[in-house]
């Protein structure tokens, strides 16, 4: 009985070190740095600066992130870079989930209170909805530094979308398509922006 005690403590002991051992070899994570280890699972709700956005044979390096809110509804917008390639993925939640891929125009002049229908591109769009958004801003955001902005986004056939957002009187448009969250291969990334500074 006793000699099974001492093995037992023996075995302790062996394990004890080579945890030491291998921790301070940088093998294991130091337990309190578990708080630091950002989480290996992404969402469409749950990017981040430097995640990674793979969509149509491209890798978009999530650069901004901006959190609306219009009187409790929220949705999210990131800005997505490749290169000299912007874009942005917009998320919302509303009955079911949509995904908007958007890229930046200057191609449509509009009055600085949008109309209810627009045509861009030969595409006839319609208003589907209008309002007043506050926000948080995360990294790069572009022009989007106000506090608050109007918003007016348009809907088409075969799922097109664009949007009008009016920031302190400089008015802002993206156009593109709705598309599935499938669509999507999310990869973290390391917290840092690529482009930005």
């Amino acid at each position: 009985m006793i000699t099974l005690v001492w093995l037992g403590v023996i075995a302790v002991v062996v394990v004890g070190v080579v945890l030491v051992v291998r921790q301070s070899q940088g093998r294991l994570p130091n337990p309190g740095d578990r708080a630091q280890l950002r989480p290996l699972a992404r969402t469409i709700f749950s990017l981040e600066v430097g995640d990674i956005v793979q969509y149509m044979g491209t890798d978009w390096v999530v650069e901004g992130k901006l959190t609306y809110d219009s009187k409790g509804y929220t949705w999210l917008e990131y800005l997505l870079q490749d290169g000299d390639r912007l874009r942005w993925l917009s998320v919302e939640e509303d009955d079911q989930v949509e995904v908007n891929f958007l890229e930046p125009t200057q191609g449509l002049d509009i009055p600085s209170t949008p109309p209810t229908q627009l045509t861009f591109g030969g595409v006839a769009y319609r208003q589907v909805s209008a309002g007043t958004a506050r926000m948080t801003r995360v990294g790069t955001t572009l022009n989007r530094q106000a506090e608050q902005c109007r918003y007016f986004d348009y809907a088409a056939s075969d799922d097109q979308v664009l949007s009008v957002e009016d920031w302190e009187g400089e008015l802002e448009i993206t156009v593109g398509n709705r598309i599935r969250p499938t669509a999507l291969t999310l990869l973290p990334g390391d917290g840092r922006r690529v482009y930005g500074v």
